[in-house]
Order: C-alpha cells, then sequence, then structure tokens
C-alpha cells in the first residue's frame, strides 16, 4: 500500500524568531509504521557495529568502530578478532568504518576497509586494502587518504560503494561543525572546493586511484578523485542494480537530512543550499535551491540521522521489491522509501527501537541491521 509522504512537518521547537526551512520540497516528518514484519537477533555482543559486508560463503564481516573486524557465521561472532586491521582513531565519530568486498572476491580475497587516522586535533578518513586469509588480513596498505587533515572527531562519511563498471565510491564527509575552521573559515565549506576531499564523493579504482574517467581529472585546482561535490556528511550508499543508479543518504545539521541521487560531476549544495538550520538556531542558508545545483529526491526534517541505506532486489517480503531502506540513528527506526524510477512516492517507518547504523541485504534475501550500542547487535528483518 502506497503512503502519501507527510505534508505537514512534524513540530519541533527552533530558536526563538526563527522558522523550518521552507523550499521546493516539503520536508518529510513522521510517516505511517509499516506493516507485516518482525525482527530477530542473529548475534549480539558487537561494540559500536559500524559496517557489514557479506561473505560468499554466506558469513560477514562486521567492523567495530573501537577498531575490530569480526566475523560472524553460522549465526555466530567469533570471539577472537580478525587480525591486521590497520591502527585506527577511535574518537568521536572516527574509528573503523566502512567494510566492502572485492568484486571479484572469490578470486583474490580482497577486503577494504574504511577508517579514522591521526591524532584528535589532525585527523583525516583513510581507505585500506588487505587479502583475507586463514589468518586474518594480509598484505594491507593504505590506498587513499584525505589529503587535508582537520581537528575534533566529527563528520568522517565513510561508506564504500562498488558500481557496475569496477570503480569504487567513496564519501568523506565535510570535516565537522562550527567552529571547526580550515583555512580561516568553517571547515564546511570546503565542502564546496574541489580542491579538498571535505564534503565529496571519490570514484576510485581498485587500487585507489582517480578514476580516468572522473569529470573533475583535467581541471586544473581540482582533486581528480572527486566523483561529487557539495555534501555534508554522507554514511548511506546504495545502488540499484538495474537501473546502474546510485541513491546517498546525508546528515543535515538540524533538519535537512537529504536522500540524493548520485550523478558524476553534480554540487548538491552544502552549505550554501541547504534545507538545515544551525544547532544554536538560525538558517544556515536563505537557499534552498539555486540553478546549477541539484536538489534532492527527500528532505527529513526533523532531522533522523541517517545511516546505512539499502536498495532492496529480493522477495522475501510482498510488495517491497525496488524501495529503499534508510536507516536512522536518532529515532531507532528505519525507513522504507518506495519509489517510481528517480522520484520517491511513499515512505512508512519501521522501529526497531535502538540506533540504526547500517541496512544491508543478504545474500538470503532477507534484510540485516546493525545497532549502534555498546551492546550492538545484528538483526533479521523477518515477514509476519
Amino acid at each position: 500500500m502506497r503512503y502519501v509522504i507527510a505534508a505537514v512537518l512534524t513540530l519541533w521547537l527552533p530558536a526563538a524568531g526563527c522558522a523550518p526551512q521552507s523550499g521546493p520540497l516539503t520536508p518529510s516528518g513522521d510517516v505511517p509504521e509499516a506493516q507485516g514484519w518482525r525482527a530477530e537477533t542473529v548475534v549480539s555482543g558487537l561494540e559500536h557495529p559500524w559496517g557489514i559486508a557479506w561473505l560468499p560463503d554466506g558469513a560477514a564481516l562486521v567492523t567495530e568502530r573501537p577498531g575490530r573486524l569480526r566475523l560472524i557465521r553460522d549465526g555466530r561472532l567469533d570471539p577472537k578478532p580478525v587480525a591486521g586491521v590497520p591502527e585506527v582513531l577511535a574518537y568521536g565519530q572516527g574509528g573503523l568504518l566502512d567494510v566492502a568486498l572485492h568484486p571479484s572476491f572469490t578470486e583474490n580475497r580482497l577486503v577494504y576497509l574504511t577508517f579514522a587516522e591521526g591524532t584528535q586535533d589532525a585527523n583525516r578518513t583513510a581507505l585500506a586494502r588487505g587479502r583475507l586469509a586463514e589468518a586474518g588480513l594480509e598484505a594491507v596498505e593504505v590506498i587513499f587518504r584525505n589529503a587535508d587533515f582537520k581537528s575534533d572527531g566529527q563528520h568522517f562519511g565513510s561508506r564504500l560503494l562498488w558500481l557496475p563498471d569496477g570503480s569504487l565510491l567513496l564519501s568523506v564527509g565535510d570535516g565537522g561543525n562550527p567552529p571547526i575552521s580550515s583555512r580561516g573559515r568553517y571547515i564546511r565549506i570546503q565542502a564546496q572546493n574541489p580542491g579538498t576531499h571535505f564534503g565529496k564523493v571519490m570514484r576510485l579504482t581498485e587500487d585507489g586511484q582517480p578514476h580516468p574517467g572522473n569529470p573533475f581529472v583535467d581541471r586544473p585546482g581540482s582533486r581528480p578523485e572527486i566523483w561529487t561535490l557539495g555534501h555534508r556528511n554522507i554514511q548511506g550508499l546504495a545502488l540499484d542494480p538495474t537501473s546502474g543508479r546510485a541513491w546517498t543518504t546525508e546528515h543535515g545539521s538540524r533538519g535537512g537530512d537529504e536522500l540524493n541521487l548520485l550523478v558524476g560531476g553534480n554540487n548538491y549544495g552544502w552549505p550554501v543550499v541547504t534545507y538545515s538550520m544551525e544547532y544554536w538556531g538560525p538558517r544556515i542558508s536563505e537557499e534552498t535551491n539555486r540553478p546549477g545545483m541539484a536538489d534532492p529526491k527527500l528532505v527529513w526534517t526533523p532531522s533522523k540521522a541517517p545511516s546505512g541505506l539499502a536498495f532492496y532486489t529480493g522477495d522475501r517480503y510482498p510488495g517491497w521489491r525496488g524501495n529503499l531502506f534508510s536507516g536512522a540513528l536518532k529515532f531507532g527506526q528505519i525507513r522504507r522509501i518506495e519509489l517510481d524510477g528517480d522520484r520517491v512516492v511513499g515512505e512508512e517507518k519501521l522501529t526497531i527501537g535502538a540506533r540504526v547504523r547500517d541496512v544491508r541485504q543478504g545474500a538470503d534475501g532477507y534484510l540485516y541491521v546493525l545497532t549502534d550500542e555498546d551492546n550492538g547487535r545484528l538483526l533479521r528483518i523477518l515477514p509476519k
């Protein structure tokens, strides 16, 4: 059953004299509860899990933000972490973050990990690659790093997504909220600077090099790895394998979380075009759209804190095939987003009751959820 996206904003309390931002899109507030499903715990005992990747034999690799890579096999968590993980900075939002397998993993056994490295005062997002062997990860090497350091422990981005052409997308956050600064200005404005990696999506080769087809590869002063720019902090990336569309979700500031359709060369506006408001009150920008900048497909106000995104291709749940599933840290739920091509036509919620860090489709056709807790869980969504 289709549900029309809520046309009335859920009430929230902006600072005195300020109103929620308006624009071409009507932000989505609360939505109906989805019916016909239940969640079961597969394993518990994970410490702030962040990402999951399914192995060909049905086992799974799960990252824990403090810096451990864990193996789940036959519904059991191996008590011994996988060896060989690079040293990470587990500080603030940083740590060991996403994990992805090479498309030819069966032949080459390559595993890719994103993580925060450095110190509390000088840190950055990095990408490492290693070969999974019986003893752990071998021949581990860092194949990409943000070219610039930042301070504090915010906005590392770090989702990974392989495209059908064999290129690898990597999101990098804008560096953090005010008063964090860079080059004499709030660091977030670097999302509009093609000379930095902050607030961008990179498109890389399997070796971490700039993909030769990138839109900025021949532009003087631009980073050749950049695929898109103008992002705040993308923590959801998903591919529609039929159309080839890549979807993203990114955190807004106070309101203004976004669902975007990712197209190479596009500028998505942050922070000069946004529905977000400052945490202390006023609008970040008076503009919610501008010629030459891509509009979001969906905006969430109040912020749901989106993390983890899956495009469902299975047949385990009636009517859910071809939908997006977006985790919500703040509200402890998943949003089921119904699509008609590249348009959002409906939205429901699956209330999980814990911070949802990642949502993925398993090889068995079920949806799986990681909860971001001290005693984090891997959940399986089952039809009721």
